[in-house]
């Protein structure tokens, strides 16, 4: 039996190429597929996020359009004659509950021999409370001093100081006290009683 090979042109295994080309193609086409679904979920993204982009913008123009007509709409005059209206009713109450007796009896029990006090005028201040300001006439500096000791030791007074000093022409020093008023601070003393046989 004869086993040579008696074609003219040699034999040659194509199986191996066609297995390549194969798994070449198989490549080809599941690259393909995978480009293709990036694609498409990214034009799905892409839509999703201009959709809620001009949802959003939409919802922005309609605040934005419904805080211009509430800024139309508020009186800024009424606002602020109500605001000054409220102060006002504030500060009547600070007065109201201002008590003078309190004042009057704090005052007499620590005001010395040859101090007078001429004029009181209590304020009240938004931050200090009410500042009090006693205009008051006394032989010398010391007397003043005794009496500022005297009222800052109750410990309803607080920041006491002398605003302004001055002779006056019948010799008694003329003074202004300047301080904070606290009365909730400190418990009212009694005033003195007067000795017996003394001038009322």
């Amino acid at each position: 039996m004869i086993r040579g090979n008696l074609a003219t042109r040699p034999f040659y295994d194509e199986r191996p190429a066609r297995i390549a080309i194969a798994l070449l193609a198989a490549i080809v086409v599941a690259a393909t597929l995978f480009n293709l679904t990036e694609a498409f979920g990214a034009a799905r993204s892409d839509s999703a996020l201009a959709t809620a982009a001009a949802r959003d913008e939409a919802q922005a123009a309609e605040l934005t359009a419904t805080a211009n007509q509430l800024r139309a709409g508020v009186n800024v005059e009424a606002i602020q004659a109500a605001v000054a209206r409220a102060r006002l009713a504030n500060d009547l109450i600070d007065r109201r509950t201002f008590s003078w007796t309190e004042l009057f009896n704090r005052l007499e029990a620590t005001l010395p021999p040859d101090v007078r006090i001429m004029a009181i005028r209590p304020q009240v201040d938004r931050e200090r409370g009410t500042v009090l300001s006693i205009n008051l006439t006394a032989r010398s500096v010391e007397d003043v001093d005794t009496f500022m000791e005297a009222l800052d030791a109750t410990g309803a007074f607080a920041n006491l100081l002398p605003r302004s000093e001055q002779v006056g022409e019948d010799g008694l020093l003329q003074a202004t006290l300047e301080g904070v008023y606290r009365p909730s601070d400190a418990p009212v003393s009694a005033p003195p009683a007067p000795a017996p046989g003394a001038d009322r």
